[in-house]
C-alpha cells in the first residue's frame, strides 16, 4: 500500500514559520516508522516542495496523514479536499497537535479519520484495518465522522517513549540539508521526553502527556544519537533539563560514546538557575544554544501566565548561560494591554540582560490551553491563519496600527543592532549575512505592517 504523508506549509497571511526556521517534520518520520516495513512510505515537506499535485500524480497514494498545529488547519482542510478531489477514494487522516486537543475542527467530508494523541501504534492499526477492508471503530484515540457529528474511541493509552520506532529519516533525505534554525544548518531533532511538570495556562503541552513528565532511556537516546549525520541537534522535548540528575547522566554517556555535535535544547530560566553544573557539562559536550522562555520582565506578568518563575530566575539563568559562554535565544512574550511605557520598559530589560538575541511572541489564546478559556469571548478573530504567535488575537491598549509600531520597535531596538551584528559575523559565512539582513528586513516589515491583516 502507499501512504502519502505531509507537512503542511504555512497560509499567506501566517507571518513567521518556515520563512524563518525549518525544523525536521519529526512526527511524520515517527508515524512512518511504525509502516514503513510493510508498506511503500513517502514523507512530502510543503514548505521545501510545492508541487502537490505532481507527487499526488506520480506516486498515487492509498492513504494521504496530514499533521498540523493550529495555525495550520484551514491550509489542511484545503489540501485534503484538494486530495479528494483528485481522488475520492484516498483514505484521509488528520493528526498532530490541533487534532489532539480539539478535533472537532477537523470534522469534514473530506477527511475521513482524525488521530488523537500520539499515533504511531493507531495509524498503523488504521492502515491494517484498511488494507483488509475492515472498519475502524475500537481503535483508541481515533475519531470520525457519523452522521454529521464526531464519534470518538476511548483515549489511547499513554505509552511509554521507548516503545516507538526510531524516526524514519531516511524518508527526508532529499530535504535534511535544509532543516535550520538561524546558523543551525543542517539541524536534525530528536525527542528525548515528552510533557512539563509546569502548569503554563498559555500552554497545552502539559495536558497532552496527562500532566506528567515521561522520559526515553539515556542509552536509547545515545543510540539514536550515533545515527544521526547532522553535525548540529535541537533536543524536541516540551522541557529538556528539567530532570537534572538525567541530563547528567545523558552527558556521560555522550562523552562516554565520543560524540561530538553542537547542541541546541529548551530550559526553564528557573531550572537552568538552579542547575548551573549541568549546563556545564552540557557545554563541555558541544551544548551551543539553550532556549529560554524568558517570557516576561515583571514578576505580575509572570505570574498572570502561571510561569512560575520570577525576573530574578531570568537574570541568573542569562548569567550562567553567558558565564558559560553558552548561546541564549531569549523568547519573550507581549501583552495586548502593553502601552507606549510597557515596551520602553521591555527592551530596556532587553539590554539590561546584555543579550545577543531575543524573539518576542504574542501572548496568545491557543485553544486546548487554560488561557483560552479564559479569554476566548474576548477574541477579536477566529481566523485559524492568525493563530501564529505574531497577530494579536485580543484587543490591544494601544491603537492596532500604534501596537504594532511599538511591537516591530521592540525587535528592533530590543537587542542592539550591533550585538546582533557580532553575532551574525561570528555564527554565519560572510556571503549570508547581507541575505540575512534583508530577510529580517522583509519579515519585520510584514510584521509593522500586521494592522492592516485585520
Amino acid at each position: 500500500m502507499k501512504i502519502l504523508l505531509i507537512e503542511p506549509t504555512k497560509a499567506p497571511l501566517t507571518i513567521g514559520g518556515e520563512d524563518v526556521f525549518i525544523y525536521e517534520p519529526l512526527a511524520l518520520e515517527y508515524i512512518a516508522a511504525g509502516v514503513v516495513k510493510d508498506h511503500d512510505v513517502k514523507i512530502l515537506d510543503l514548505r521545501l516542495e510545492k508541487d502537490l499535485q505532481g507527487i499526488l500524480r506520480d506516486f498515487c497514494p492509498d492513504v494521504v496523514g496530514i499533521t498540523a498545529y493550529t495555525v495550520h488547519v484551514n491550509t489542511v482542510k484545503k489540501l485534503f479536499k484538494e486530495i479528494k478531489e483528485w481522488n475520492p477514494k484516498v483514505l484521509t487522516v488528520i493528526g498532530g497537535h490541533h487534532a489532539t486537543m480539539v478535533p472537532e475542527d477537523f470534522l469534514s467530508q473530506f477527511i475521513d479519520l482524525i488521530v488523537m494523541g500520539e499515533g504511531v501504534f493507531a495509524f498503523r492499526e488504521i492502515i491494517t484495518r484498511f488494507e483488509i477492508g475492515g472498519g475502524f471503530h475500537g481503535i483508541p484515540g481515533v475519531a470520525f465522522a457519523t452522521g454529521g457529528s464526531l464519534t470518538k474511541t476511548d483515549s489511547s493509552p499513554e505509552v511509554e517513549l521507548d516503545a516507538f520506532p526510531f524516526p524514519e529519516r531516511k524518508l527526508t533525505a532529499i530535504y535534511r540539508k535544509q532543516y535550520y534554525s538561524e546558523w543551525m544548518k543542517p539541524l536534525a531533532s530528536i525527542r528525548t521526553s515528552k510533557g512539563c511538570p509546569h502548569r503554563c495556562n498559555f500552554c497545552a503541552l502539559w495536558k497532552l502527556a496527562g500532566g506528567r513528565y515521561l522520559r526515553r532511556k539515556t542509552e536509547k537516546v545515545v543510540e539514536e544519537l550515533a545515527e544521526i549525520d547532522e553535525k548540529f541537534v535541537f533536543f524536541a522535548d516540551d522541557e529538556s533539563l528539567v530532570d537534572a540528575p538525567r541530563m547528567k547522566t545523558l552527558a556521560r554517556l555522550i562523552r562516554e560514546a565520543g560524540i561530538r555535535k553542537k547542541y541546541f535544547l529548551y530550559g526553564r530560566s528557573d531550572t537552568i538557575a538552579r542547575n548551573p553544573e549541568v549546563l556545564k557539562m552540557w557545554r563541555e559536550i558541544g551544548l551551543e544554544r539553550v532556549f529560554v522562555g524568558l517570557e516576561f520582565f515583571r514578576d505580575e506578568d509572570l505570574q498572570y501566565i502561571r510561569k512560575g518563575s520570577t525576573a530574578g530566575d531570568n537574570e541568573n539563568a542569562v548569567k550562567v548561560l553567558q558565564d558559560l559562554d553558552i548561546d541564549i535565544y531569549a523568547s519573550f512574550i507581549v501583552r495586548p494591554e502593553f502601552n507606549k511605557e510597557d515596551f520602553l520598559g521591555f527592551r530596556r530589560y532587553c539590554h539590561r540582560l546584555g543579550l545577543s538575541f531575543a524573539s518576542f511572541a504574542m501572548l496568545t489564546p491557543l485553544p486546548g490551553t487554560d488561557f483560552y478559556d479564559q479569554v476566548k469571548a474576548q477574541l477579536i478573530t477566529h481566523n485559524y491563519d492568525y493563530f501564529d504567535l505574531l497577530h494579536t488575537l485580543l484587543p490591544t491598549t494601544l491603537p492596532l496600527k500604534e501596537f504594532y509600531e511599538e511591537f516591530y520597535n521592540l525587535y528592533k531596538k530590543g537587542v542592539p543592532f550591533g550585538k546582533q551584528f557580532r553575532l551574525a559575523l561570528k555564527k554565519y559565512p560572510l556571503q549570508e549575512i547581507l541575505p540575512l539582513i534583508k530577510k529580517s528586513d522583509r519579515i519585520l516589515n510584514q510584521l509593522k505592517n500586521a494592522y492592516r491583516d485585520y
